[in-house]
């Protein structure tokens, strides 16, 4: 009994072995590898956008609304404002800031209110006075009919727009340096945005070929597009005056069109 107990230890021995032998281990893989496309997250009051090839500070804060100088404070990112593809930004004040913000809050009196609503009422002359402080003479951009006029109620018209033939030369409206170049911004088409100082941002939008790059100083007048319907459904310019990111009306700043 003995010795047949032996036998049979031994032989399930030899096919433990065997079987082991056989047996194939799961390969490793790593999600190093893998490739994935820069998203915009937005979760509540914290909103955060991740960098893409292509993106500039000044792109960022256009698409999204915000001063640029606004969204380098956010994120402590200094001039020049060099970014990298996979960088995370933040879309909104920290935390700490916006209550500190909050508290600031007061309650205007009666006087205060009758202020605001004086200011609200004289905006389009303050407009025009600020723009002739700044130094800036604007021209037109481009030599053709307004089909769409800026208005601050409607989301879809934060400037205006221009009507005309393809090819047709773009220009700069007045001197400055363009911050961006591209056709990343969704609803643009190929489009592009100067800084003329550390106030205000002109965009020309929907060109069918761009004539400037990202870093050029242009001079007002000079030719830095060519009209196209790149993102849009005819052949237009869309164009756009913000003073620290906010969109303003054109017409305050465009000289009189000539009869």
């Amino acid at each position: 009994m003995i010795i047949l107990r032996v036998v049979l230890l031994s032989l399930i021995s030899v096919i433990l072995v065997s079987c082991s032998g056989n047996s194939t281990v799961a390969p490793v893989t790593s999600r190093s590898s893998e490739t994935s496309q820069p998203t915009i997250v937005v979760s509540g009051k914290s909103g955060q956008y991740i960098v893409q090839k292509g993106d500039t500070l000044y792109s960022i804060a256009w698409q999204h609304g915000h001063d640029y100088k606004t969204v380098a404070r956010w994120n402590e990112i200094r001039p020049p404002y060099r970014l990298f593809a996979g960088q995370k930004l933040r879309l909104t004040p920290p935390a700490q800031k916006a209550a500190r913000a909050e508290k600031q809050v007061t309650i205007p009196d009666k006087k205060q209110v009758k202020n605001t609503n004086k200011k609200t009422d004289t905006a389009a002359k303050q407009e025009r006075t600020y723009s002739k402080s700044a130094k800036l003479v604007w021209h037109w951009p481009v030599d053709g009919k307004i089909i769409q006029r800026y208005s601050s109620r409607q989301p879809g018209k934060k400037g205006i727009v221009f009507g005309g033939k393809s090819g047709q030369p773009v220009y700069a409206t007045t001197n400055g340096k363009v911050v961006y170049s591209g056709s990343g911004l969704v609803g643009y088409g190929k489009l592009i945005i100067i800084k003329h100082n550390e106030k205000f941002l002109s965009a020309y939008g929907h060109n069918k070929t761009l004539l400037v790059k990202e870093g050029d100083r242009v001079k007002s007048g000079q030719r830095i597009a060519e009209m196209g319907q790149s993102g849009a459904d005819r052949v237009m310019l869309h164009f756009e005056i913000r003073r620290d990111g906010r969109p303003v009306n054109p017409l305050l700043y465009l000289p009189k069109q000539k009869s």
